[in-house]
């Protein structure tokens, strides 16, 4: 498959989880295509290093870090207000940064730490930047999935998993709540010249699976081109509402087709948020409530 890039010059990419693996190489290609990259990370001195060597690699790259922990909401809410005090306009959204935990954890405010991180925060990122994406039109959210939310199932009567904990059942029932995320939010923003796009990256050689580096198939590299593809590709102007399998548009398995869960699942969300006007709700006209501003 032939791949063919916008020249990015000008444009605004705000990509999480930008020290490490895919999202690391996501910056730099971003860079090499003349995006200016907000990258987001949590630890201050990693991001230091990482923007030296990126810029090492990249002459003349455009970059910047914003930290924050984004499993804590009022951190993201911070970013929210330092990425839009920065950027009136973001042309590509990626949220990109994941984890998975051995033993489950709760957040600050209660969240099950897998769920907060995989799937709370990009649903409250994206809207506290919406207006920014909104001005940039048009924009891309391009939402950082995984072929297991297949697998994956939502309980409402148990979101933060406090019966029988598994790591990797938490994290495929967050993987599946970003794809039906994804689904919710691009008929929400249809006609707006906003996108939203899910997809699976492949898997890949990275840190994040800890000790296990070999388990992946693909390099940080490799896992790191469709990300790319989706954020700068002119074939995908008016694509929307779709989940890729790496470079081609594919099928989303499991509950994720489920329009009316998705409905559900978005209400429910908002609500555990405090989020009274959501990207639904503030049509027509999109005329954002100023918490989402």
């Amino acid at each position: 498959m032939v791949v063919q890039h916008w020249p990015m010059q000008g444009r605004v990419c705000v990509v999480t989880g930008a020290t490490d693996g895919i999202g690391r190489e996501t910056a730099a290609g971003l860079m090499r295509l003349g995006a200016t990259v907000c990258g987001i990370a949590r630890d201050r001195d990693k991001a230091a290093r990482v923007a030296a060597a990126l810029r090492r690699d990249v002459p003349g790259g455009s970059l910047e870090f914003l930290i924050a922990d984004l499993s804590d909401m009022v951190e993201v809410r911070r970013l929210a207000d330092a990425i839009t005090a920065r950027y009136p306009q973001v042309h590509v959204l990626i949220n990109n940064a994941g984890a998975l935990f051995p033993t489950r954890r709760l957040t600050r405010d209660g969240f099950e730490m897998t769920l907060a991180l995989n799937y709370l925060a990009p649903f409250l990122l994206t809207h506290r930047i919406s207006a920014a994406l909104l001005a940039a039109a048009p924009a891309r959210v391009i939402n950082v999935s995984s072929s297991m939310h297949a697998g994956g199932r939502i309980n409402f009567e148990d979101l933060h998993a406090e019966h029988d904990y598994k790591p990797w059942v938490a994290y495929a029932n967050s993987k599946l709540a970003l794809v039906l995320f994804t689904y919710e939010l691009a008929r929400c923003l249809a006609g707006t010249g906003v996108t939203a796009n899910a997809v699976h990256p492949g898997v890949v050689r990275t840190a994040f699976f800890g000790s296990s580096r070999d388990y992946g198939r693909l390099s940080a590299a490799e896992g790191a081109e469709p990300l790319i593809y989706l954020a700068t590709s002119p074939d995908l102007a008016t694509t929307t509402g779709r989940y890729f399998d790496r470079l081609r548009a594919a099928p989303s398995g499991g509950q994720s087709q489920d329009r009316s869960l998705a409905r559900r699942l978005w209400e429910t969300t908002a609500a555990l948020l405090g989020l009274e006007t959501t990207l639904c709700t503030a049509r027509p006209g999109l005329e954002l409530d100023p918490s989402l501003r």
